[in-house]
């Protein structure tokens, strides 16, 4: 998995020290062992999650402004925990409604010594933040327009969503409230991954 992953990140513009190679690695491990009991994730194959989960969440790194963010629907830490080891100096809160996901996301946090992860375990609507976030991310969730609505609560003035989308639905932006405007839509390149990958960047949470 170490020599796919170089190769893999070769690929990228993606700067990575052994270190942090090593801990995605541990990451893949971690899923692959704990998916056969708690379902955390359909990619089964240790080398598919180095694709589908490992590069497809560092891809967005370049483009995130800030030192604090949420990852809302995180899942099994898509893409926060790759984010947070990615940028150690970065705040990553990963936030899930299901205990064995959040379960999962703190031996994450034990094993790999991510201290600047934060699991937390609740429905985003319901989630007070201690700090506004710089940023609030979504892999997989619901529409931007959904996702707007649903965290307008967490981005802190100058803030920003980051919708990690596949093909790009223009009536989904077309949707979006008068309140938030689209700063930019840019297109990923995921190696080996054999579908369209975008990123939305969406500013204004103040209605």
């Amino acid at each position: 998995m170490l020599d796919k992953l170089q190769q893999l990140l070769t690929q990228t513009s993606l700067q990575l020290n052994d270190k942090q190679v090593e801990k995605c690695i541990e990451y893949v491990q971690l899923l692959t062992k704990w998916n056969s009991t708690y379902n955390l994730t359909s990619v089964r194959e240790p080398t598919e999650m180095l694709i589908k989960h490992v590069l497809d969440s560092l891809v967005i790194a370049p483009y995130l402004q800030g030192d604090h963010f949420i990852d809302v629907g995180t899942g099994p830490g898509l893409p926060g925990v790759l984010l947070a080891i990615y940028y150690p100096a970065k705040h990553f809160t990963l936030l899930d409604s299901l205990g064995k996901r959040v379960r999962f996301l703190n031996q994450v946090k034990l094993q790999l010594g991510l201290v600047n992860i934060t699991p937390v375990q609740s429905r985003v609507e319901h989630h007070i933040p201690v700090q506004l976030y710089d940023g609030v991310i979504s892999r997989a969730f619901a529409s931007a327009n959904d996702m707007v609505h649903w965290c307008r609560h967490l981005p802190a003035e100058k803030g920003c969503f980051y919708a990690m989308k596949g093909a790009i639905v223009q009536e989904e932006i077309a949707a979006l409230p008068d309140f938030v405007k689209v700063a930019a839509v840019i297109p990923l390149q995921v190696p080996e991954l054999d579908a369209s990958r975008h990123l939305i960047i969406i500013t204004g949470n103040k209605p």
